[in-house]
């Protein structure tokens, strides 16, 4: 399976320390196997932090689906479990990391995934009811890597300026 990382720069060795604890599934490495999603978050960093938008292209061995690897997969859609799970990573008032996971796959939290979580936190909406508003929205999807060991089922293929 091919996936996509867009960054600011060529990444030679993936450091898991890099990044943001406070992500929809943690802090780990994080890809789509949706090019233009990829292109347009490397263009965003390389606008955010300097550097060359990069589009880096990964194969996934499928065996890390059949390995020992402890592996989440949510609906492409919207669900409770799935909004909760985000909003648990993203909380900074949680101890991190709030799983342990080696990869985790679904929808990526995008601007209006973060209104209905502000509006879950603010006592609006029930996470029942905010997984229901997002039904209808398409969310880009992601794929997550927590784990050395499920870097090993990572292979780089390419880089290229985007």
């Amino acid at each position: 399976m091919i996936l996509y990382h867009g960054s600011n720069g060529d990444i030679v060795n993936i450091d898991l320390e890099k990044g943001s604890r406070y992500k929809d599934f943690g802090k780990g490495f994080y890809l789509t196997p949706d090019k233009l999603t990829a292109i347009r978050m490397a263009q965003k960093k390389a606008r955010l932090f300097g550097g060359t938008p990069t589009l880096l292209t990964y194969e996934m061995a499928e065996s890390a689906f059949s390995s020992e690897l402890k592996v989440k997969i949510f609906p492409k859609k919207a669900c409770v479990e799935w909004f909760l799970f985000v909003d648990a990573n993203r909380d900074r008032h949680r101890v991190q990391p709030t799983h342990d996971y080696d990869i985790v796959i679904g929808p990526i939290a995008d601007d209006g995934v973060v209104l209905q979580l502000t509006n879950y936190k603010e006592g609006i909406y029930s996470p029942e009811q905010a997984a229901q508003l997002l039904q209808d929205k398409y969310l880009d999807q992601q794929y997550y890597f927590g784990t050395q060991r499920a870097l090993q089922f990572l292979h780089k293929k390419d880089s290229q300026t985007v």
